[in-house]
C-alpha cells in the first residue's frame, strides 16, 4: 500500500437496493483497503463478492463496537487501511460506528467519507415536502407507550419529520402518527427505494392509513415515513390564562413591564399583551 493510504479509516456508502448505485470511488477504495468492517459480514460478503472483491471481513455492530475499537486502531497503527460499511446506505445513519469514528480520530488517524446512497436523503428528494429544514428521527421506539410519547413531543415541530420504519410496525406507527399529528397532516411513505417494488405514496395521514390497509403488499419492505411540519399557530389573541396573568402583573407593574413579563412567561409576543392591556384601559 502507498503511504498516503496508510492508517486511514474510510466510511463507505453502499447501495440501499439497486447495486448499480455504488460509486466507482467506493469500488476503488474497497479494492484497496486491507480489511472491511461490516455490520453483517454475511450480507456484506455477498455485496463484495458481486463486485469481485475478496477482502477480510470483520463484524462491527452495536454489541461489539466498543470491544473492536482497539483492534481496529491497532491495525491502523500497523499501517493498514480499513473501510467501514453498513448493511445498506451510508454508515452511521441509524447504524453503529460513531464511537469508532470518534476514537479513530482521537487517536490521530484520518477518517475519510466516501459518499453515496442514503435512504433518508433519497426519500426526501422525491417527497415533495419542505426540505429547507427537516429532522431525522431514525426508528421510533418499538414499545407503544414510548413511541407515542416521542411522537407527542414532535407533534408541534414545524420541520419536516423523517422516520425509518419496519414492515411489522408500519401500521401501528402510522396509526399513532394519525392520532397525535392529526388525520389531515400531509405525509409521504417511501417503500423499498431503488428496489424492484419501489413505491412512493403521498396524502394526508388518514389517506396513507387507508393506503396501507388496502393491500398487504403495501406493508412489506423497508420504509421511510416523512411527515410535514406543524403549521405555525397564529398568535392573534390572548386566552383566559394569559389575561388573568397580565392583570395580576399589571396590578403591581407599569403596563410595558407587565406586558413584557407576561410575554416572557407565556411565550407570546409582547405586543399582544400590551395592546390588550391598553385597550382594556
Amino acid at each position: 500500500m502507498n503511504d498516503e493510504r496508510q492508517g486511514i479509516l474510510y466510511v463507505v456508502a453502499t447501495p440501499i437496493g439497486n447495486l448499480a448505485d455504488i460509486s466507482q470511488r467506493a469500488l476503488d477504495v474497497l479494492a484497496r483497503v486491507d480489511r472491511v468492517a461490516a455490520e453483517d459480514t454475511r450480507h456484506s460478503g455477498r455485496l463484495l463478492n458481486h463486485f469481485g472483491l475478496n477482502k477480510p471481513l470483520l463484524a462491527l455492530h452495536e454489541h461489539n463496537e466498543t470491544a473492536m475499537i482497539q483492534r481496529i486502531i491497532g491495525w491502523l497503527e500497523a499501517g493498514e487501511s480499513l473501510a467501514l460499511i453498513s448493511d445498506a446506505g451510508t454508515p452511521l445513519i441509524s447504524d453503529p460506528g460513531y464511537k469508532l469514528v470518534r476514537a479513530v480520530r482521537a487517536a490521530g488517524f484520518r477518517v475519510s467519507p466516501i459518499p453515496g446512497p442514503s435512504a433518508v436523503i433519497a426519500a426526501l428528494s422525491v417527497a415533495g415536502l419542505p426540505t429547507d429544514h427537516f429532522v431525522f428521527e431514525g426508528f421510533l421506539p418499538s414499545r407503544a407507550t414510548a413511541r407515542r410519547s416521542r411522537l407527542q413531543a414532535l407533534a408541534g415541530d414545524p420541520r419536516t419529520v423523517i422516520f425509518y420504519e419496519s414492515s411489522h410496525r408500519i401500521r401501528d406507527s402510522l396509526h399513532d402518527m394519525l392520532t397525535l399529528f392529526g388525520a389531515t397532516r400531509q405525509a409521504v411513505i417511501a417503500r423499498e427505494l431503488t428496489k424492484l417494488y419501489e413505491e412512493v405514496a403521498d396524502g394526508s395521514l388518514a389517506d396513507l392509513a387507508d393506503w396501507l390497509a388496502a393491500d398487504d403488499h403495501h406493508c412489506k419492505g423497508e420504509f421511510v415515513v416523512m411527515v410535514a411540519g406543524a403549521e405555525p399557530v397564529a398568535e392573534t389573541d390572548l386566552n383566559a390564562e394569559d389575561r388573568q396573568l397580565l392583570q395580576l402583573l399589571a396590578a403591581e407593574l407599569p403596563p410595558k413591564k407587565a406586558a413584557a413579563l407576561a410575554a416572557r412567561i407565556r411565550g407570546k409576543k409582547k405586543a399582544l399583551f400590551y395592546d390588550w392591556l391598553v385597550g382594556k384601559e
